[in-house]
C-alpha cells in the first residue's frame, strides 16, 4: 500500500513522465536525421546511396503511409481496448524495428535501398505514431487531476530537443565537402547514432510499462471502479463531431507548414540565404530549442490562464509571418532567416501546447487514444501528401515551396477562428478555460 501511494503522488508522475519522453526523443531525432543535411539528396551524384530530392521525398513520405491508410485508426482503437501497457509494447518495438530496417538500407547501398528504407520508414512511422498517442494518453491518465498542459508541453519540449539534436549533429557527422561523393558509412552515421538512443528509449519504456502496472494494480486493491469499455459505436460519435474535425484539420495545416518544412528546410535556407550547412543547421535548430524552452512555459498560462483557442489563432498567425519572411524578404541577409525562425519557433510552441490539452476536453476517456489516433491520422494524410509535393516542386524553385507553406497558414489561422468561436458558443466544454476548471 506505501508502494501504491508513492505510485498516486505527485513525484512518480514526473517519474513516469521522464521514462515517456525518451522514446520520443529518439523519434524525434531519427525523423529529422537528414533535415539539415538535405542537400545531399538535391542530386543523385552526391552520394553513392544514389537518391535524388524525389528519392528523398518518397522515403519521407513513407512515414506516413501506413498511417494513412487506416493503420493509424485501427491501431487506435487497440489502445484504447488494450491499453497502452500491450499497445504501445508492440507499437515501440515497431519504430525501433522500423528505423533499423532504415539503417540496414542505408548502409546497403542496393539498388533497392530506397525501396527498404521506404519500407522501414513506413513501419518506423506508425511505430512512432501510435507510441506518441500511448505516451500522451498515458500522460492523460497520469496527470488528470495535475498540470496536464505544463505536462504535455515538456514531452513536445523533450522530444522535439531530439530534433534540434539531429538539425545539430548531423552536419557535424556528415560533414560538407565542396566534390566530394558521400560513402555509405558516412550517409549512415546519423542513422547509426539514432539507433543507439532507440536502445535507450526500448529501455525507459520497460520501465515505465513495470510503474504503471503497478499502480493499476494498486488502485483495483483499493477499490476504485474500471474505465468504462471501448466500443467500436463509440468511434462513431467521434467522427460526427465537428469540434473533432476543427481540431483535425488545425493540426494537418498547422503541422504541415512546419514539418514538411523542416524536411527539406536546409534545401530551402541554404540557398535563400547563402548559408554554409552547419550555420543552417543551427538555424533550424531555433525552432526545437524554442520549444524546449517555451513549450512548458505555455502550457502553464493555458494551465493557469485558459484562453487555449486564442493561443491557437496567435500561434497560426506567427506561422504566416514566418513563412510569408521566407519566400519575400530579402535573399541572402541571413538576419530574415533568423526572424523567420523566431516567429516559427513561438508558433510552434503556442498552437501544441493548447491544442492537444484541448483534445480530452471534447471527448470521454474511454475513446481518448481512439480520438489521438483519428487526429494524428488527419495529420499523417497531409503530412504525406505535403511532404511528397514539396519533393517534386522545390526543384522549380524556393519560392514555389514557400508559396506552398504560406497557403497552410492561411487556411490554418482561418480553422483556428472557427474553432475558437465554436468555443463561446460552447463555454461548458471549457476549452478556453484554465484546466481543472
Amino acid at each position: 500500500m506505501a508502494a501504491f501511494k508513492f505510485l498516486k503522488g505527485r513525484s512518480a508522475c514526473w517519474i513516469a513522465l521522464a521514462c515517456l519522453v525518451v522514446p520520443m526523443f529518439a523519434s524525434y531525432y531519427f525523423d529529422d536525421m537528414f533535415s539539415s543535411i538535405s542537400y545531399l539528396f538535391e542530386d543523385s551524384s552526391l552520394t553513392q546511396l544514389g537518391w535524388d530530392a524525389a528519392g528523398y521525398g518518397k522515403y519521407a513520405g513513407g512515414y506516413s503511409v501506413l498511417c494513412v491508410f487506416g493503420g493509424l485508426v485501427v491501431c487506435g482503437m487497440l489502445l484504447d481496448k488494450w491499453g497502452v501497457r500491450i499497445t504501445g509494447s508492440i507499437f515501440v518495438g515497431m519504430m525501433a524495428g522500423g528505423a533499423g530496417l532504415v539503417l540496414y538500407a542505408l548502409k546497403s547501398g542496393s539498388a533497392s535501398s530506397l525501396n527498404l528504407a521506404f519500407v522501414g520508414c513506413m513501419l518506423f512511422g506508425l511505430g512512432s505514431e501510435i507510441a506518441g498517442t500511448a505516451v500522451t494518453r498515458s500522460i492523460a491518465k497520469w496527470f488528470r487531476h495535475g498540470p496536464m498542459a505544463l505536462a504535455m508541453g515538456l514531452q513536445l519540449a523533450i522530444a522535439r530537443l531530439g530534433t534540434a539534436l539531429a538539425m545539430v549533429l548531423s552536419p557535424i557527422l556528415v560533414a560538407q565537402q565542396s566534390g566530394h561523393v558521400y560513402s555509405l558509412d558516412e550517409t549512415a552515421r546519423p542513422a547509426v547514432f539514432g539507433m543507439g538512443l532507440m536502445a535507450v528509449g526500448l529501455i525507459l519504456w520497460a520501465v515505465f510499462v513495470a510503474i504503471d502496472a503497478a499502480r493499476d494494480r494498486g488502485e483495483a486493491e483499493a477499490g476504485k471502479e474500471a474505465e468504462e469499455p471501448f466500443r467500436l459505436a463509440d468511434v462513431g460519435k467521434v467522427l460526427t463531431d465537428g469540434k473533432f474535425w476543427m481540431l483535425g484539420l488545425l493540426c494537418v495545416l498547422f503541422y504541415s507548414s512546419i514539418i514538411a518544412f523542416k524536411k527539406f528546410a536546409g534545401a530551402i535556407l541554404i540557398p535563400r540565404f547563402g548559408l554554409p550547412a552547419e550555420a543552417a543547421g543551427w538555424m533550424i535548430s531555433m525552432l526545437p530549442f524554442a520549444t524546449v524552452i517555451f513549450a512548458p512555459l505555455f502550457g502553464i498560462l493555458v494551465d493557469r490562464k485558459g484562453k487555449g483557442t486564442k493561443w491557437m489563432i496567435l500561434g497560426s498567425v506567427l506561422a504566416l509571418i514566418a513563412h510569408l519572411l521566407l519566400a519575400f524578404a530579402p535573399a541572402g541577409v541571413p538576419f530574415y532567416g533568423y526572424l523567420s525562425m523566431v516567429f516559427l519557433g513561438f508558433g510552434y510552441s503556442l498552437v501544441p501546447a493548447a491544442l492537444w490539452p484541448s483534445v480530452p476536453k471534447i471527448v470521454p476517456d474511454k475513446v481518448l487514444g481512439t480520438t489521438f489516433a483519428l487526429i494524428y491520422w488527419v495529420q499523417n494524410l497531409g503530412l504525406m501528401t505535403f511532404k511528397m509535393l514539396a519533393g517534386n516542386i522545390i526543384g522549380k524553385g524556393v519560392l514555389y515551396v514557400e508559396l506552398m507553406f504560406v497557403v497552410l497558414c492561411i487556411a490554418a489561422v482561418g480553422i483556428a477562428l472557427l474553432f475558437s468561436r465554436t468555443a463561446s458558443k460552447n463555454p461548458g466544454l471549457g476549452l478556453d478555460a484554465p484546466f481543472g476548471k
